[in-house]
């Protein structure tokens, strides 16, 4: 139903006290329906943390805090934080992009072609077509709080921008536009991680450290947990006078480290089969009470059965020793007559649930197999540099939550989105997945990466045919479909002041693309006004 008047609270092109110019490297991007009382909370917090990271001295901080509970205006709490903010660096300056306010909303408009839904018992996931930060936005209204895993490989390296000025290091986009292109989308995927929430960020050698002080600064260097190095390539090397590199990083930061659960990986098969014996504490084998080449042994005499003792370097304490006897977690045990000594000492070695990933890694595969898994959805190339899918599932299995919502905002082939299904298959999982892609034209791609690879890819995996309904890829021979639903959104506009009946922000906007159920008017218009002025933000270079 469209109203007759445009009502008052139509989001519109500028709201009441937001600042005209506000710049992203405020403390927060805060969104505009706070109250003035809420900000300046939100302002405080923040600030909190960056005393915490040791970059804002407490004096400073205990000012600071006494003039933004004395500020009278958004405008003016804002300015006032932003003074403890201005010399806050991490080792490098770029030029930051100014956010404004716009008069287009930006919201989904579901792609009915694209989208296949094959079963109602089934896990629906979503592809996003359009500009990610527009994209960031529009999660933000229904999945704030909710993303338990992000993946992200930005656009870092040579020719995955296409054409840019005369860069650093030789790449094809310039630093200060990775850094400032990064910075308000970071600062959106920490707005929607979960309180344990851990976010994942493929980058080369040549940028890691730049991109990692980026990382530092928005999710707080306290939430670093730890990076891996991954060997992209194996052998070769006439392309380098001096060190050849084989390897890509990946680094791990959590929303709050804090409360984020232990990473682990499955043991396989192999490692398993030692773990022979069961009681009630788990799976254990018998591990000898003395071991080679100990770095600090402790030396007492333990008396055997036939009256004699041994001295040796054992693993634990005299105290520790008897009481793990007494409970038959260390036994002495008879050898057979060919041994070197008749008796041996020994203890229950149980197995952890979990081994830890190791940061470097051989093992997870390199950039060849990447095309390859491509090569065999489509027969030929038509995507540069995807990520090898035993990457992705690796790393995922490392959490805890087998129901995790994960989140790639630089989706480009999809990877993620098979990784997600693949894993949900070998461990019964129940995860879903949330994939933002532009659909960047190239030769190899005149419909766009979205149309011609991203969902294609999708659609054959899930369903195990193409959309036009031919099945006739080497994948399908060798593996069943892996099933689920598919939602597919694009990045629609309309103007915050169009009123023409069915064409208005209350007609066009879909409540249940969000996680609403259908609305009366009244509650449309009033959910419309309180979350769609921040879909009106845009990104500006700063001059």
């Amino acid at each position: 139903m469209q109203p007759t008047n445009q009502p008052t609270n139509q989001p519109t092109n500028q709201p009441t006290n937001q600042p005209t110019n506000q710049p992203t490297n405020q403390p927060t991007n805060q969104p505009s329906n706070l109250s003035l009382v809420e900000l300046k909370n939100s302002l405080l917090e923040d600030l909190k943390s960056r005393v915490e990271d040791k970059i804002l001295e407490q004096a400073n901080f205990d000012l600071l805090s006494k003039l933004i509970k004395n500020a009278e205006t958004k405008p003016e709490a804002i300015a006032i934080a932003e003074l403890g903010t201005t010399y806050k660096r991490t080792g490098f300056h770029f030029d930051k992009k100014l956010e404004k306010i716009g008069s287009t909303i930006k919201y989904f408009k579901k792609n009915s072609e694209l989208s296949f839904f094959q079963n109602e018992h089934s896990k629906t996931h979503k592809l996003i077509i359009g500009d990610n930060y527009d994209a960031l936005l529009n999660l933000s209204i229904s999945y704030k709080g909710k993303i338990d895993v992000i993946y992200i490989d930005p656009p870092y390296g040579k020719d995955d921008m296409g054409e840019f000025a005369d860069t650093n290091y030789n790449n094809a986009i310039t630093r200060d536009n990775l850094l400032s292109m990064l910075y308000p989308r970071l600062v959106l995927a920490r707005q929607l991680l979960s309180d344990e929430g851990v976010i994942f960020c493929s980058i080369d050698d040549k940028n890691h450290a730049y991109v990692k002080g980026l990382f530092d600064e928005v999710l707080g260097e306290r939430n670093y947990i730890g990076e891996y190095v991954r060997q992209s390539k194996v052998g070769g090397g006439n392309d380098s006078k001096f060190i050849v590199k084989e390897h890509e990083y990946c680094i791990v930061y959590a929303k709050d480290k804090s409360v984020t659960d232990p990473m682990g990986i499955n043991h396989d098969e192999k490692y398993l089969k030692r773990y022979k014996e069961k009681d009630e504490n788990g799976r254990y084998f018998w591990d000898t009470l003395a071991r080679p080449g100990l770095k600090n042994p402790i030396y007492y005499d333990i008396p055997l059965p036939d009256g004699s003792s041994v001295n040796r370097g054992w693993i634990c304490s005299e105290k520790t020793f008897y009481e793990k006897l007494s409970n038959g977690q260390i036994r002495i045990k008879e050898n057979d007559r060919d041994s070197d000594s008749k008796y041996s000492i020994q203890f229950k070695q149980y197995l952890n649930s979990k081994k830890i990933p190791r940061s470097f890694s051989t093992d997870f595969g390199g950039n060849t197999d990447g095309t390859s898994d491509l090569e065999k959805i489509f027969g030929v190339k038509v995507f540069s540099y995807p990520k090898p899918g035993k990457f992705i599932r690796t790393i995922l299995s490392t959490l805890s939550k087998d129901n995790s919502i994960v989140l790639d905002f630089f989706a480009g082939s999809g990877t993620t989105g098979q990784a997600v299904l693949e894993l949900n298959k070998e461990d019964g999982g129940n995860r879903t997945f949330i994939l933002c892609t532009n659909n960047e034209k190239t030769e190899i791609n005149p419909n766009g990466i979205a149309i011609d690879v991203t969902s294609k890819r999708l659609r054959r995996i899930m369903t195990g045919s193409c959309y036009d309904g031919t099945n006739d890829f080497e994948w399908i021979k060798k593996n069943s479909p892996l099933g689920d639903n598919l939602d597919v959104y694009e990045i629609a506009e309309v103007s915050n002041s169009e009123q023409s009946e069915g064409k208005s922000a209350f007609d066009v906007i879909d409540e249940e693309l969000y996680s609403e159920v259908k609305m009366t008017p009244k509650d449309k218009i009033k959910w419309v006004c309180e979350n769609f002025s921040v879909t009106q933000k845009y990104l500006e270079d700063r001059v």
